[in-house]
């Protein structure tokens, strides 16, 4: 094969590097990983929202970890029904928002959530990343 048939294929879906919940920053994007739900709570939104569309979404919290950690899990709209306490998910593409200072994992149009064989590992919780609180520190140089 010649470099312009290589040039003209197609690149190869790349294998995906699974990260482990201790090792998430603030501020980044890309990961994919194996976590158990610990728990779900629905997070009430209080008043009436201006369009149709805010007022059928549904928001929960989900703690999920694996064996070296813990964070919340925003999970949104149909999120919510694959967020059941005790199943074993994979979050592909998920990223870290901020929140009153603390991290939260999320998906957007652009990762995955699916439902996977229960996983063989004990959620380490006394290492809940969403306790810690970060603070945004300008630098003058």
């Amino acid at each position: 094969m010649n470099s312009a048939q290589r040039g003209a294929a197609k690149p190869g879906l790349r294998k995906p590097v699974f990260t482990k919940v201790d090792s998430l920053q603030p501020g980044t994007r890309g990961h994919t990983l194996v976590v158990k739900v610990l728990s779900s709570d629905v997070v009430l939104q209080k008043g009436r929202s201006v369009s149709l569309r805010l007022r059928d979404m549904r928001v929960s919290e989900c703690l999920v970890g694996d064996e070296t950690g813990a964070i919340l899990f925003t999970a949104r709209n149909d999120q919510v029904d694959l967020m059941k306490p005790g199943s074993s998910v994979i979050i592909r593409n998920a990223k870290i928002d901020m929140f009153k200072g603390s991290m939260r994992l999320a998906v957007d149009k652009w990762g995955r959530i699916e439902v996977t064989e229960p996983v063989n590992f004990e959620v380490k919780e006394d290492n809940n990343l969403s306790l810690i609180e970060y603070e945004l520190v300008n630098v003058v140089e």
